[in-house]
């Protein structure tokens, strides 16, 4: 019996070491478990900070993809107006060339017709100078003529009364006519 005691009291010591060491064991893997457990947990809040600061900045760039889109709108509609205005100063522009051209080509017409009035001016003037030299001649040949009668009726006071009474009947320019040219070739 006290041999079987020995034995228990072997197999107590024995199962009691490899409670122990079982034990051990399972407090290690435990502690290892607690470390993996806190790392992970450092790392998932690390991994939260991280997913945090991303969402963060998705974000912002949502926004700010927002805004630019925005701005892609209003700058879109500003190049549309700003072709329309472009269309419309091209075709005001070919509206001012055209009209240009016209101004040119009328200018153009002026300018020959002004050169063709002065053609006729200078024609003109050559013509009324020579009418006004005629005038003058006429004139200085009345004068001579006035001068001439006044002198005959000195000499012939007969004729002057027979004068007055022929250049007071009808048909007496016609006489007068007559008589002025005689005068005249007498003259000359």
């Amino acid at each position: 019996m006290k041999k079987v005691l020995l034995e228990m009291e072997d197999q107590k010591n024995s199962y009691e070491q490899k409670a122990k060491e079982s034990l051990q064991k399972v407090l290690e893997e435990k502690m290892r478990a607690e470390q993996q457990l806190q790392s992970t947990q450092r790392s998932l809040a690390l991994a939260e900070q991280k997913c945090e600061e991303w969402r963060g900045q998705y974000e912002a760039l949502k926004e700010d993809l927002r805004i630019l889109g925005t701005q892609h709108r209003e700058l879109e509609n500003q190049l549309h107006v700003l072709q329309s205005k472009l269309q419309g100063a091209d075709s005001r522009d070919s509206q001012m060339n055209q009209a240009l051209r016209l101004l040119e080509y009328e200018h153009q017409e002026l300018q020959a017709k002004i050169e063709c009035l002065q053609g006729d001016r200078d024609l003109y003037s050559s013509e009324t100078q020579d009418l006004q030299d005629q005038l003058k001649r006429s004139e200085e040949e009345k004068l001579t003529l006035v001068t001439t009668v006044q002198q005959l009726q000195g000499k012939f006071p007969f004729q002057s009364n027979w004068h007055r009474w022929l250049f007071g009947i009808p048909g007496a320019p016609v006489l007068q006519k007559a008589f002025i040219g005689r005068t005249r070739g007498s003259n000359l």
